[in-house]
């Protein structure tokens, strides 16, 4: 096996791992929350009452998120001079804007 396969697994092995992470962590607050309220509609009407709330906590995530990309990518520029570098970074940084956009649009069209 290639040092290139080995990467690209291990890589992925990582990204599959830290999603599995974060299934769990959200599945636990859901049924902890539905646990301490009581019942599944109580733990919806409290979601509901908390969504400002939560729509400010998502975008300070996003901006924390958004600065450290910024300065890992200054970073990386500095060290790997050339084009495809930065077209990796654009396509990274497209992708997670397309994505960022499509969950908080959702969110909004659910509300409607």
């Amino acid at each position: 096996m290639t040092v290139g396969w080995q990467r690209l697994i291990r890589s992925s092995g990582s990204a599959l791992l830290w999603g599995l992470v974060a299934l769990t962590f959200a599945v636990l607050a859901n049924v902890l929350g539905i646990q301490m309220l009581g019942s599944i509609p109580a733990w919806k009407l409290w979601l509901d009452q908390q969504a400002p709330w939560l729509v400010a906590w998502r975008l300070i995530l996003y901006i924390g998120t958004a600065y450290g990309w910024w300065w890992m990518r200054r970073r990386l520029l500095a060290r790997e001079h050339g084009a495809a570098s930065s077209r990796r970074l654009m396509r990274a940084e497209i992708a997670t804007v397309v994505t960022v956009i499509a969950i908080e649009g959702s969110q909004l069209l659910s509300l409607g």
